[in-house]
């Protein structure tokens, strides 16, 4: 099978740069000329994919080289741009910034070879005239296998100044295709782990991409942008499939009968079984997923349903499993305090036995208390904000069975906070890390899972179809 989408990435020196003003407004300006527009992105990132899905009225997906390794790079990014015109992938960091001591692993240029998509190279200058070219020349020839396209220069201060950058790029032999001058409207509000999310302030966000897409539009070459997305080879290989992945993935294993017991009973095709219904978090607390999660579940014969705990008073009808991913729990600690019938509802259900997969923010909402204020109660552990970040790529072994993984199995994944629990981990620990120090963390307690580590399930389908498997017997 080939995979023929027209793509380009758009990369940077270093964060800072403009990337996500670039990479939108660009995602919102193609899809305002009627083009089917994939938006993708880089790393672990949650955030940025939901302007992403704002600007093109698709899911924002996340390309990440070490949460579910390289060869899943160009079938997930297949599966994304299903039947779309065009491609845009939003880098991370600067373009040959990656994993920590992995050396390329995880960085744009990474990615950016795994899919043989030209590189536009977004340059903050600001501060700098002719050295320009210098920074320019040395990214397009720092890796002959990466193909630096393009320069979109931003935060220009003038005419003249656009004059004298342009000059000393016509000898960089890489073309101009837009000049952005500085402009206060396109940003959009940060705090502690990043911009805030759309979830959050939905109307504001339409504003800001919408401004993001009028600047890209004027100052940028789209003609030339849009030709230089066709300019991208074929790629070998079939996209992602979340039916066939967990059609093929090993299933849980079957209990042994003692001896003279009577045979276990044959396993039954899931697709001729009640669909085991599974809540997922949701609301402006809990915006952090990927979507291939959902996906996968339902793959494995779920009935996904969502839910706002900072909203609904009660689970969906007939919750059979909870899965509660990250998000800002501690910036509306009171408001999900304040809704006292759902936390109860959750205490109940996990305290039932029922399956329960929390990630970073789902940990801190079934904590004891987070900042003081009184949260689900299904763990004893208490949970507060701090002033370090806690931020990096995890080599993580699975120390206890749970409703995710058997004891022993490998997956990494990614932590990002500025909260800490007391205790770390409980009786059970979820997690083995080795880096940056070896430690356990989290909690395994009845079909509780509970851990600070944001996973990508592609990497490990089993893992929804075991989770599934727990919701439709527990």
């Amino acid at each position: 099978m080939v995979i023929s989408v027209p793509r380009l990435v758009i990369a940077a020196p270093s964060s800072g740069s403009g990337k996500t003003t670039v990479a939108t407004g660009l995602m919102a300006a193609f899809a305002s000329r009627g083009l089917a527009v994939s938006p993708h992105k880089v790393g672990p990132d949650y955030i940025d994919p939901g302007y992403h899905a704002l600007a093109t009225g698709r899911v924002g997906r996340n390309l990440d080289a070490y949460l579910c390794g390289t060869e899943l790079i160009a079938p997930l990014f297949a599966h994304g741009a299903r039947g779309c015109d065009l491609a845009v992938v939003e880098g991370v960091m600067g373009l040959y910034d990656g994993a920590a001591g992995e050396g390329e692993l995880a960085s744009t240029a990474q990615v950016a070879k795994l899919l043989r998509a030209p590189v536009v190279l977004v340059v903050d200058a600001s501060s700098q005239s002719r050295s320009v070219a210098a920074l320019v020349h040395g990214f397009a020839s720092w890796d002959p296998e990466v193909r630096v396209s393009g320069v979109i220069l931003n935060k220009v201060g003038s005419s003249r100044h656009e004059e004298m950058l342009r000059e000393a790029l016509d000898e960089s032999g890489v073309p101009v295709l837009g000049v952005l001058r500085r402009a206060a409207q396109v940003g959009t509000p940060s705090r502690h782990l990043g911009l805030v999310p759309v979830a959050e302030r939905h109307a504001a966000a339409v504003e800001s991409v919408a401004a993001m897409a009028s600047q890209v539009s004027q100052g940028c070459d789209l003609d030339g942008l849009l030709a230089l997305t066709r300019s991208a080879p074929a790629l070998a290989g079939a996209a992602w499939d979340a039916d066939g992945i967990v059609a093929s993935s090993p299933p849980p294993p079957l209990a042994v009968p003692t001896l003279g017991a009577a045979p276990p009973d044959p396993p039954q095709r899931p697709d001729l079984l009640k669909a085991p219904r599974i809540a997922v978090a949701g609301g402006a607390a809990f915006t952090f997923s990927y979507a291939e999660h959902a996906e996968l579940l339902t793959a494995a014969g779920a009935e996904v349903v969502t839910f706002d705990p900072l909203r609904d008073e009660q689970l969906p009808d007939g919750t059979d499993g909870l899965v509660i991913g990250g998000g800002f729990p501690e910036v509306y600690a009171p408001e999900l305090s304040a809704n006292e019938p759902l936390r109860k509802a959750v205490a109940e259900l996990a305290f039932g036995g029922a399956p329960v997969a929390a990630e970073c923010a789902g940990l801190l909402y079934l904590s004891r208390e987070l900042d003081g204020q009184p949260m689900c109660g299904v763990l004893d552990v208490s949970a507060r904000m701090s002033e370090r970040l806690t931020l990096g790529y995890r080599d993580a072994v699975a120390v206890s069975d749970s409703v995710l993984a058997a004891a022993g199995t490998r997956m990494r994944g990614h932590e990002f906070h500025r909260t800490v629990v007391e205790p770390g981990a409980g009786a059970a620990p979820a997690w083995g890390v080795r880096a940056p120090q070896r430690r356990v963390e989290g909690f395994v307690q009845q079909g509780v899972h509970a851990s600070y580590l944001h996973t990508h399930w592609a990497s490990q389908p089993g893992v929804a179809r075991r989770f599934v498997e727990r919701c439709r017997t527990s």
